[in-house]
């Protein structure tokens, strides 16, 4: 269990703040009574053991910051400690000797506040309007970042440069000898004040930066220069990236000049390597330099809160493609008819949404199939191998927690029982990434499941490929991280980064994608067939395992559409509490599928048909629903997207024309946000501000 997990990591953390207060009731007793050893023992591990955690346990000490008990706090204690000792020690002159060591101690505490002032303005300058990647932004004159531990760690600065003051100051309580804590909180004020001038000099005209009109005057005249037709808006959390990502490949190949434009300055480093530009936009009065570009249409995979924003800009047509479509309501969502158009695979989809009635005229609605389901290898007949490799690919609780949604928490463990339990079986496993995030049941089923398999593993044996496949999957990869990532500094940041990833060299695509068609080889050479595997990385994509699998087994979702462009076998857990009549008729994408019960009895039966051994009779039914699911193969998919494009584009310089001919470029365009948008714009910066307060301490919740 879980929580059986967490008890041990518990008690060592419980184990360390009882530490840390017992020293300082140490120190304090020590130097009360006094005793010296004890007193000056004390105080240096209590300094070691707050720099200690303070580099490895930041979330620990995050939650005494929440009480008010932060660095500073701690350290000023632990000082004021220090000269009570001193005070109680004999053969120490409070006036002539520790008068100078204190005031000497205030003007530490003096730097450190200066320091971190300098630091506060260094990152404040260090923060544009506007992030960038795939674009060359020298222009910006972007520079190197300061040290981390002088710009962003505020906490880690004080204690270690405590420390020389600290170290002085014990040995003066050991020796009487008032010159060693002169020299030891002597080397600490240096340090600080050192590090504020070096902070300084990221505030001269040499590294600074441009300011943020000129910076938005920069990019207006890059947009004028690229003049872009189409881009993909993308707003989201940090595990919600992967509902960008699969449009890469299409957008890559879009008619026109594509564009990325994000809204959450994290997002930039989520989206998987690309040569399309990046831009984001983290407030709404920046994005408004794209009404005046040539910017025609927008592309969204995902709706989001922050899409409203964008739809108010009234040259740009905007079209919703999702991240997946499947029978679920998430399919179907009212906001759809925000957008010009709703871009969908198939005929089922158009059918979804008139059913749904939920406000999209079926006009409105355009099918353009899945253009990244390319990769995906048809199957050619019934397993014939020694194996027959089934991939179990169960989709997530959903924000509504309902049971229905995946097949993990009710079935997950009885379908991996069953298929472990055939000895000619080979199970791929790969959870949706979000397994876990909303109810806990389903991340406590996800992990045992995953035992289950590693064990099974261990009672499986048979030849293994050579060393020769590790080391060459171990060449692919490097090969690749260098193609699709970026080795930055430990201490760079935002703009450091956006220097760092300027514009890409020519044919960089066309390598990322040979390079990852050698991984992926790679990757599934480097195991024995016998073995079961479990895929959490991003790495293999679920497309790479589809072409491995000889069936599927899955969850009402957009795998399931995806899938049947393989025309191969599939199963679909029902854990609704639907008849398994009311089942197919409610979400029509099962209509091909063998249905599982949760106690997936059915998998005997299921792993026949795919043998060949019994009849597989969803044969026929699998390639007519994928048409109906996907559209037809002739024209290919990419063709009726761009197709697509280029009428909604049109559409979109024919309004221009229009608002031309009416006059409208003489009326001064409104660009005052409303008080909801600003009060919201107030409240992001807020929450960004704490966001880069948190990553200046490096600290996470414990």
């Amino acid at each position: 269990m879980p929580s059986a997990g967490l008890a041990p990591r518990r008690i060592v953390q419980l184990s360390a703040l009882f530490t840390m207060f017992a020293l300082y009731v140490a120190q304090l007793v020590s130097a009360l009574v006094p005793y010296v050893p004890v007193f000056v023992a004390a105080s240096a591990a209590g300094l070691a053991l707050d720099t200690y955690l303070q580099f490895r346990q930041p979330g620990l000490l995050s939650l005494l910051g929440k009480i008010r008990f932060d660095v500073t706090v701690r350290q000023l204690l632990r000082d004021m400690l220090i000269f009570v000792g001193l005070l109680r020690i004999h053969g120490i002159d409070p006036l002539g000797e520790q008068a100078p060591l204190l005031i000497m101690v205030l003007a530490v505490y003096v730097m450190h506040f200066g320091c971190q002032a300098a630091a506060v303005l260094v990152r404040r300058s260090r923060t544009l309007p506007i992030v960038t990647r795939n674009i060359d932004s020298t222009p910006l004159r972007l520079s190197a970042a300061p040290p981390r531990l002088l710009a962003r760690r505020s906490s880690h600065r004080l204690l270690a440069f405590s420390v020389p003051a600290t170290i002085g100051l014990l040995v003066t309580a050991a020796t009487t000898n008032a010159l060693w804590g002169g020299i030891g909180i002597g080397v600490s004020i240096v340090l600080l004040g050192g590090g504020a001038v070096y902070l300084a000099t990221w505030l001269l005209p040499k590294k600074r930066p441009l300011n943020d009109q000129q910076t938005i005057e920069w990019l207006d005249r890059w947009l004028a220069d690229y003049r872009p037709t189409v881009a993909m808006y993308f707003s989201g959390g940090t595990t919600s990236a992967y509902q960008a990502n699969m449009w890469l490949s299409t957008l890559a190949d879009v008619d026109g000049k594509p564009l990325i434009v994000l809204r959450e300055r994290f997002m930039v480093n989520k989206i998987d390597a690309t040569d399309v530009p990046i831009i984001c936009f983290p407030k709404v009065a920046t994005m408004f330099s794209l009404e005046n570009s040539t910017l025609k249409m927008m592309l969204h995979p995902a709706n989001a809160a922050k899409t409203s924003q964008v739809l108010r800009i009234p040259t740009i047509k905007h079209a919703f493609i999702n991240h997946g479509e499947s029978d679920k309501l998430s399919s179907c969502n009212p906001y759809a008819k925000a957008y010009d158009e709703v871009w969908v695979a198939g005929p089922a989809a158009r059918d979804r949404y008139q059913l749904a009635d939920v406000g999209v005229d079926d006009k409105d609605v355009v099918e353009v199939g899945r253009p990244q389901l390319s990769p995906i290898k048809v199957g050619t007949g019934p397993a014939t191998g020694s194996y027959t490799t089934v991939l179990y690919a169960p989709t997530w609780e959903g924000w509504d927690g309902n049971p229905g949604n995946t097949s993990v928490i009710l079935a997950g463990e009885n379908i991996v029982r069953h298929l472990l339990a055939d000895e000619k079986v080979r199970l791929i496993y790969k959870p949706h990434p979000m397994t876990g995030s909303q109810v806990p049941a389903a991340g406590a089923a996800n992990e045992r499941i995953m035992a289950m398999i590693r064990e099974a593993n261990t009672r499986r044996s048979g030849a293994r490929p050579g060393p020769e496949a590790a080391a060459e999957l171990t060449r692919a990869a490097a090969v690749l991280d260098q193609l699709t990532s970026t080795a930055f500094r430990t201490s760079a940041d935002e703009m450091e980064k956006m220097l760092l990833q300027g514009a890409p060299d020519g044919g960089r695509a066309a390598a990322v994608a040979q390079a990852t068609a050698a991984w992926e080889e790679a990757y599934w050479a480097s195991f024995p067939e016998w073995e079961h595997l479990i895929v959490t990385a991003p790495r293999p994509a679920i497309f790479t395992c589809f072409n491995q699998a000889d069936v599927l087994i899955s969850d009402v979702s957009s795998v399931v559409s995806d899938w049947l462009s393989s025309e191969k076998p599939y199963a679909v857990a029902n854990t609704s509490g639907l008849s398994e009549a009311d089942f197919r008729t409610g979400f029509p994408t099962v209509s091909a599928a063998t249905i599982l019960t949760p106690k997936a009895k059915g998998v005997p039966a299921l792993l026949a048909a795919v043998r060949g051994e019994a009849e597989d009779k969803y044969a026929e039914a699998r390639l007519e629903l994928k048409e109906h699911l996907l559209g037809p193969s002739d024209p290919p998919s990419m063709d009726r997207f761009n197709g697509a494009v280029r009428a909604l584009c049109t559409r979109a310089d024919e309004r221009r024309v229009r608002m031309a001919a009416r006059g409208e470029s003489e009326i001064p365009i409104q660009r005052e946000d409303s008080i909801e948008e600003q009060v919201a714009e107030a409240v992001e910066a807020e929450a960004a501000d704490t966001q880069d307060s948190a990553e200046s301490e490096d600290s996470v919740t414990a």
